[in-house]
C-alpha cells in the first residue's frame, strides 16, 4: 500500500508479573523467569485454583502529576496498571507529554502534538471492589440477613460509596485516564474482545496512524483477573489449571503435551507507534516496523474452542499478505498459548494452516508460562516480547513448553536466549469466548 505511512514502534511500556518495566521485562525474558506464585492478594485458599501471575508492588503517584493523585480513587486495579504501562511507553519512547513535563523530567516544549497523539486501549471485564461493595451491601440488609431493604440501600448503603464509584468499572475508563495524564486529543477507542484486545487495538492504532489520522498513537491494553470474580468465572468455564496449586511454577505449560489449563494473572502493556517520518524528525530510537495486520471472527461456539483454528489461521494470513510477506520469510513466531488443552490445539491448528510447508518447525517463543493469562492484556505482552526479540537479535527461551504436545508445530527454545537475525515476526492471538482472532507482522527497518 504504497499511498500509506509506515509505522513504527518507538516505546514499549509493560506491567507484567515478572517485571515492570521494559527493561526489567526484557532481563526477565533473557533469563526464562517466571512470575507464577500462590495467590497472595487475596484470601483465594477456597478456591479450585490458588496460583496467579501478581505484579510487583508499585505506588501510582510514581506515575502521574501530583496535580492528578486525587482522580486515583476513581482508578480500579485495571486502570492504574494501563496508566503505569502508559508512563513507561511514553519514557521509553522518548515522548515529553503532558505528564512528563508536569512531573518536571523533561523541559519543554513537548515532543508530540497532542491533536495528532492518539490512543487505542484493550480492556476487560472490570471486578468491582468487593469489599467495598459488600460494606455497603451489608447495611442495606435487614434485621433477618437473607433480606435486603432497598429502602434502606437508598439511605444508607449508597451513602458509603463515591458518587463517581462506577466510573471505577467501566472499560473505556483506562483509554480515559491514559488521554488525560498524557493529553492525548486524536482519535481514542476502546477495544473489549477478551483475551483478543491488545491484538486488535494495537492493530487500529497502526491502521490510524498509517492513514494519516494521527502522527503518534498510544496503544495495546491491561486487566486484572487477580480478584475472586477473576479466577472463579474462568475456573468455571473449566478453563483453569486446578491441578498443580502446589507447583506455581509449572502450573501453566503452553503447547506441552501434559497441560492442563490456564493460570489467572493481571497486568499488560502500552505501546508507543509513530509515523516513521515522525519518530525520524525527533531522532526516536526505533525497535521494528509494524508491517501488517489482519483480524478474524469464528462463529464456531462463544465459549469452546474451534479445533480448525479457522479465524485466527485467516487473521495471520490477512497479516502475512498486508505485509506483503511469504510464510518462508517469518524468522520467529509469538503465539499466544494457553495452556487449556483444546484452545492450544486449535491454536496449532490455525498456526500449521496460515504457515504450511514449512521445512522445518517455526521458530517460536511463548511467554504465557513465564505470566498467565491477564485477559486483554496478553497481546501487548506478547508484542513487546516480539518487538524486543526483532530488535536485539535474539529468540529468548519459553517456560514450561516441554515436553511438546507430538502437533506442536513450532520449535520452543530451552536455556539460553540465541542470537538470530529476525526479519519478521509475527504475533498472533484469539479470544477465549466471543472468537474474535488477531495477528500483527513486524519487521526490521530498512530505508
Amino acid at each position: 500500500m504504497s499511498d500509506q505511512r509506515r509505522v513504527v514502534v518507538t516505546g514499549l511500556g509493560v506491567a507484567t508479573p515478572v517485571g515492570i518495566g521494559v527493561d526489567a521485562f526484557w532481563d526477565a525474558l533473557l533469563g526464562a523467569s517466571g512470575g507464577i506464585r500462590p495467590i497472595a492478594g487475596f484470601d483465594a485458599s477456597a478456591l479450585p485454583s490458588r496460583v496467579g501471575g501478581e505484579l510487583p508492588s508499585f505506588t501510582l503517584g510514581d506515575y502521574i502529576p501530583k496535580t492528578y493523585r486525587k482522580s486515583a480513587k476513581v482508578m480500579s486495579r485495571d486502570i492504574t496498571v494501563a496508566v503505569v504501562a502508559a508512563y513507561h511507553a511514553v519514557r521509553d519512547a522518548g515522548l515529553k507529554t503532558k505528564c512528563i513535563l508536569d512531573r518536571g523530567e523533561a523541559e519543554g516544549p513537548a515532543n508530540v502534538d497532542s491533536t495528532r497523539f492518539g490512543a487505542n486501549i484493550g480492556a476487560g471485564l472490570i471486578c468491582a471492589d468487593l469489599t467495598e461493595l459488600a460494606g455497603a451491601l451489608a447495611s442495606a440488609a435487614d434485621a433477618d440477613p437473607d433480606s435486603f431493604s432497598y429502602a434502606r440501600w437508598g439511605r444508607e448503603g449508597m451513602e458509603q460509596l463515591t458518587p463517581l464509584w462506577l466510573l471505577k468499572f467501566l472499560p473505556n475508563m483506562l483509554a480515559c485516564h491514559v488521554t488525560i495524564v498524557h493529553d492525548a486529543q486524536a482519535p481514542s477507542n476502546t477495544v473489549t474482545c477478551g483475551e483478543a484486545s491488545s491484538y486488535l487495538a494495537i492493530g487500529e492504532a497502526f491502521r490510524t496512524i498509517a492513514r494519516g489520522d494521527a502522527d503518534v498513537c498510544i496503544c495495546g491494553g491491561a486487566e486484572s483477573k487477580m480478584n475472586p470474580m477473576g479466577v472463579t468465572r474462568p475456573t468455571l468455564m473449566g478453563w483453569l489449571n486446578t491441578e498443580d496449586n502446589d507447583d506455581p511454577e509449572r502450573a501453566c505449560r503452553p503447547f506441552a503435551a501434559d497441560r492442563r489449563g490456564a493460570v489467572a494473572a493481571e497486568g499488560g502493556g502500552l505501546v508507543i507507534l509513530e509515523s516513521l517520518e515522525h519518530a525520524r524528525a525527533r531522532s526516536a530510537r526505533i525497535y521494528a516496523e509494524v508491517a501488517g495486520f489482519g483480524a478474524a471472527s469464528s462463529t464456531h461456539h462463544w465459549r469452546e474452542a474451534d479445533p480448525s483454528g479457522h479465524a485466527l489461521a485467516s487473521a495471520v494470513r490477512m497479516a502475512m499478505r498486508d505485509a506483503s510477506v511469504k510464510p518462508e520469510e517469518i524468522d520467529l513466531v509469538v503465539p499466544m498459548g494457553t495452556g487449556i488443552k483444546t484452545y492450544d490445539a486449535g491454536e496449532m491448528s490455525a498456526w500449521r494452516a496460515a504457515l504450511p510447508a514449512r521445512a522445518t518447525p517455526i521458530p517460536a517463543t511463548t511467554i504465557r508460562g513465564a505470566v498467565g493469562n491477564c485477559g486483554a492484556g496478553v497481546g501487548a505482552m506478547d508484542f513487546a516480547a516480539a518487538a524486543l526479540c526483532v530488535h536485539h537479535g535474539t529468540v529468548v527461551a519459553s517456560r514450561n513448553t516441554a515436553p511438546p504436545d507430538a502437533d506442536c508445530p513450532f520449535t520452543f527454545r530451552e536455556g539460553d536466549p540465541a542470537d538470530r537475525r529476525i526479519r519478521h515476526a509475527v504475533v498472533g492471538g484469539y479470544a477465549l469466548a466471543g472468537g474474535q482472532s488477531a495477528a500483527l507482522v513486524i519487521k526490521q527497518v530498512e530505508g
